[in-house]
Parts: C-alpha cells; sequence; structure tokens
C-alpha cells in the first residue's frame, strides 16, 4: 500500500525463512540477544536475499531491485509484538498512553542485473511514537474491539483508526507504516537507480 500511494506498484513475493529459526542461530552462535535494530536488519536481509536468489535462478533475465523489510516496536525496552488477543491489547494501551514507544524498521535491497553478481544496500530507520496521555478505558475498548490493533505489531496503527491516539511521530512518518521511503530512496539510489525510475502507476509505464 505504502508502495503505491509512492507511485509504485510492486510485485509481491514471500520470502521462504523461518524468521524465528534465523535470530535463534544468531543469538545462539554470538551468545546474545539482537537488540531490535540488528533484529529487524538480519531478518530483512534474509527476506530480500531469500527472494532474490529465488529470481536470479528462476529468472536470469529479470533487472530490477527486490526489497526487503521487517520492523519491530519497542516500548520501555521491551519488544511488544501483536497482540492477538483482545485482553492483551487492552493491557498494552494502558501501559502505552502518554508515552513514547521506538518503531525499529530493517531495510534491505538487493539490485538484479543480468549477469551481473547482486548488489545488496540495506539500513535501519527508527521512529519514536507518542501516545496521548488522556485516552480514556472507552476508548481503549472501542479501539480494540475494532479488531485492528490485534494484528500489528505494538498494537497500534499511524495511518488509520489508531492514529487519532497518536500526538508525535518524531523521525520518517512513513517507518511506523511498515518502512522508510525517505530510507529506500537512500539505498535505491546507492545502487545507482533513480527513484522516479521506479514510479509505474498512472505514468503508462
Amino acid at each position: 500500500m505504502l508502495l503505491r500511494q509512492a507511485g509504485i506498484e510492486p510485485e509481491t513475493r514471500s520470502p521462504q525463512v523461518d524468521e524465528d529459526a534465523v535470530v535463534a542461530e544468531v543469538e545462539a552462535a554470538e551468545a546474545r540477544t539482537l537488540p531490535p535494530e540488528e533484529h529487524v536488519l538480519l531478518l530483512a536481509r534474509r527476506k530480500a536475499a531469500d527472494v532474490a536468489g529465488t529470481i536470479a535462478r528462476l529468472d536470469p533475465g529479470f533487472d530490477g531491485i527486490v526489497i526487503g523489510g521487517d520492523s519491530m516496536f519497542a516500548f520501555e525496552g521491551e519488544v511488544l509484538g501483536k497482540p492477538l488477543i483482545p485482553q492483551v491489547a487492552t493491557a498494552r494501551w494502558e501501559r502505552m498512553r502518554g508515552g513514547t514507544g521506538v518503531l525499529h524498521s530493517g531495510h534491505s535491497v538487493y539490485r538484479l542485473i543480468p549477469g551481473e553478481a547482486p548488489r545488496e544496500a540495506h539500513a535501519v530507520a527508527e521512529a519514536a511514537v507518542t501516545f496521548a496521555d488522556d485516552v480514556t478505558p472507552a476508548e481503549i475498548a472501542a479501539y480494540v474491539a475494532s479488531g485492528e490493533p490485534l494484528q500489528v505489531a505494538g498494537a497500534f496503527t499511524v495511518d488509520s483508526l489508531g492514529g487519532a491516539f497518536i500526538t508525535r511521530v518524531d523521525g520518517d512518518p512513513s517507518t511506523v507504516v511498515g518502512m522508510s521511503l525517505s530510507t529506500l530512496r537512500q539505498l535505491v539510489r546507492d545502487l545507482g537507480v533513480t527513484w522516479t525510475d521506479l514510479w509505474n502507476r498512472g505514468t503508462g509505464s
């Protein structure tokens, strides 16, 4: 959705990556818990590499880019994933109102050119999200009942129903939606591609 709003109609492919296994393997090898920024970058790179490898193998004439991403929301030092059930989402909002958390978003971009080795550029973007301190129990109950916060990391969105309960975003706002467009533009440039050349919605290309 975000890329479409930015003028790009993407082709989506699902990476064959066991995310939990990948993280567990790296953490075991390094005998430490990966901080959020390393966690999201590791998964973004593995996802992009998997899809790029598959495309290079099945469609050697492909000339374009592959984007992989992953996001995590951390609040008071704790990573908050999808709450999945209403009770957890309600408790999250009771805890988060009036506070600030950080959304970490990993990005990996591969440039594929026929006959050449693939090249990668990667980066992590972060955005701090501050929640209104006057969100009432009734508003929390209504928001949770909508179902929206149950399937999203951190139990909130900034571009839909949850946006009214967010008072400030420090950083690229698109990072909170799913990926940082400004970061992607820089990574694409690093790989020799002009961002506007990717526009293919309503341009006739």
